[in-house]
């Protein structure tokens, strides 16, 4: 078994703080329609879960499931769909809701398979944004934080299922 240490990147107050600045830009920006939110299971869940409570818009919710993460820390660099959309989306505003935006290969992905769907309108919402590994331009219209070229894991974020639970954004080395 791979020993791992954690180092705190984003503490859970500073993750609180600019969710609800997040909250109040997408109410903003949405205000008197009901766009439609898909969260990208599984690392999304938290973010989106906070996001929601403090929306002053009343979004529908769906979830779609990709992985390109086969096992560890290291994406495939191939997409596999395992939870479709389960509601219409066809001419609505859609808000795509991901952890992390990291080589853009997942998104896309979800983006040419969410416009298949004839949205009205695609934005994309990210809590963390790694640019300096960018293999695709990807348009953020909402994120979190920018962050470096690390393994992070903490509030929703996983390696091999593990640390989902952790507070906060985490550092994840190997030891």
């Amino acid at each position: 078994m791979v020993e791992h240490t954690l180092s705190l990147l984003i503490p859970k107050e500073k993750i609180e703080v600019r969710v609800k600045e997040l909250a109040w830009l997408i109410s903003s920006d949405y205000a008197g329609r009901r766009p439609v939110i898909l969260g990208v299971l599984k690392g999304s869940f938290m973010f989106l879960a906070d996001l929601l409570r403090h929306l002053t818009v009343d979004p529908l919710v769906d979830f779609i499931a990709v992985s390109s993460y086969r096992n560890g820390t290291t994406s495939s660099g191939r997409c596999f769909l395992t939870k479709n959309i389960s509601c219409d989306i066809c001419h609505k505003d859609v808000l795509l809701v991901e952890d992390i935006v990291d080589t853009g290969t997942t998104f896309r992905f979800l983006i040419g398979h969410i416009r298949d769907h004839a949205p009205s309108s695609l934005k994309i919402c990210t809590l963390l944004d790694k640019p300096s590994r960018r293999a695709h331009a990807i348009p953020i219209d909402y994120c979190g934080f920018t962050i470096s070229d690390d393994f992070v894991v903490g509030y929703g974020l996983d390696c091999d299922e593990q640390y989902r639970s952790l507070p906060g954004i985490y550092i994840l080395k190997k030891q």
